[in-house]
């Protein structure tokens, strides 16, 4: 009797323990008794995955609403820009044989990428120059990878502009629009969209950074955003929240050499520049000309104010004036008879329609042009015949 009550004792003793144990370990890491009794496998994985979101969409309306928006205003700017193929052959070196005399080695196909944007239903599309400087074959292909030939219209080095028309009888393609960049602010979103490193129908967002609001014709605007810009985007529209253009993506910053991928910093040609060599090479095309020559050379040496003066025209009805605020003493304004506090209102007799326009109209010019300037000076109007010069960095 004694053996089985100390029997009866011990074996109670061991399973307080257990127990004890079991409720010690249940809220720890590894493989005890428990698990033992209960048949689990010692390298059990558990998985517990989440079932719900931590946010429901009516907690965050805004974000969603935004959400929604970028990814139709993606949608209705995609179709709209074309990757740029080109070709550049190389000439192989030329090297002396002593059996056959002079033998040219054989031709390299240089090939090269870009991004562009269809501005007309005919398929007129915008990109850089240095897209297709010196190419000798260009195919654009489309967002539906249609692949089109191209043909060059005309260009800009100096602007970094240039129209390409694709060939074919297709003439209902969908087009972008330019918006007005003088009109661009800081801080406004914007969207680069392109081929980076050869990726089609890329969207990136950001927002523009800087711009220079020296209205000068001695130095061309760029609008510089944080939206990531890396090669391939070269030629591909910046937009607003319309889908308009309001630039072309033209480069990156590269604050170290060795690094060519983005680096927070990207600049683009304004859409109102863009558009005035567009509108340059279809005039200068229609009139039978060549438009391959550098634009926007012309130069006077002068810094406006960004404000538009209102003068009375006497006729009921206000005129538009360019104040300049600095004049280069050495420029060929200055040597027309400019000066600083002249309110400029009309080039050749047609009236402004802001400063910016007459920088515009300034820079198409080809150097050794006379121009007829109406200008507002101590209260009395009056005009000069005034020589277009050559910007000095463009020499």
């Amino acid at each position: 009797m004694e053996t089985l009550r100390r029997l009866t004792f011990a074996l109670s003793v061991f399973i307080l323990a257990t127990l004890a144990f079991a409720f010690w370990r249940q809220n720890k890491e590894g493989y005890g008794l428990l698990n033992f009794l209960r048949a689990e496998s010692p390298n059990e994985e558990k998985f517990s995955a989440a079932s719900t979101p931590k946010l429901d969409l009516e907690d965050v309306k805004f974000l969603s609403a935004m959400n929604d928006e970028f990814s139709k205003l993606s949608a209705a700017v995609l179709p709209s820009v074309v990757s740029v193929n080109t070709k550049t052959l190389r000439r192989g070196q030329t090297a002396w044989h002593p059996f056959f005399g002079l033998v040219s080695g054989r031709a390299q196909v240089i090939p090269g990428l870009g991004s562009g944007a269809i501005i007309s239903k005919e398929g007129h599309i915008i990109t850089n120059y240095h897209v297709i400087a010196d190419v000798n074959e260009v195919l654009v292909t489309t967002n539906d990878n249609k692949q089109f030939p191209a043909r060059i219209l005309g260009a800009s080095r100096e602007r970094d502009i240039a129209l390409l028309k694709i060939e074919g009888a297709k003439k209902d393609f969908p087009a972008l629009a330019f918006a007005n960049s003088d009109a661009a602010k800081v801080g406004q979103i914007v969207f680069a969209v392109g081929n980076p490193f050869g990726l089609s129908g890329t969207v990136t967002q950001g927002i523009i950074s800087a711009r220079d609001r020296h209205l000068s014709d001695s130095q061309l605007d760029y609008l510089q955003t944080d939206t990531v810009i890396n090669p391939g985007n070269s030629g591909g529209p910046l937009v607003n929240i319309r889908g308009e253009m309001i630039g072309i993506n033209v480069a990156i910053y590269r604050g170290d050499e060795n690094v060519r991928a983005w680096q927070g910093v990207g600049l683009a040609v304004p859409a109102n520049d863009a558009k005035s060599v567009i509108d340059a090479i279809l005039a200068q095309n229609k009139a039978g000309k060549s438009a391959t020559a550098a634009a926007g050379m012309g130069y006077l040496g002068l810094v406006l104010s960004p404000e538009v003066v209102a003068i009375d025209s006497g006729l009921g009805t206000s005129l538009i004036g360019a104040f300049i605020t600095e004049l280069d003493p050495q420029s060929p304004g200055t040597a027309g008879g400019l000066q600083p506090g002249d309110v400029i209102t009309a080039l050749n007799d047609e009236n402004l329609t802001s400063p910016r326009q007459l920088l515009d109209q300034i820079r198409a010019f080809t150097p050794g042009t006379i121009i007829k300037l109406t200008l507002l000076r101590n209260g009395q109007l009056a005009q000069l015949n005034v020589k277009i010069g050559q910007r000095p960095d463009a020499q």
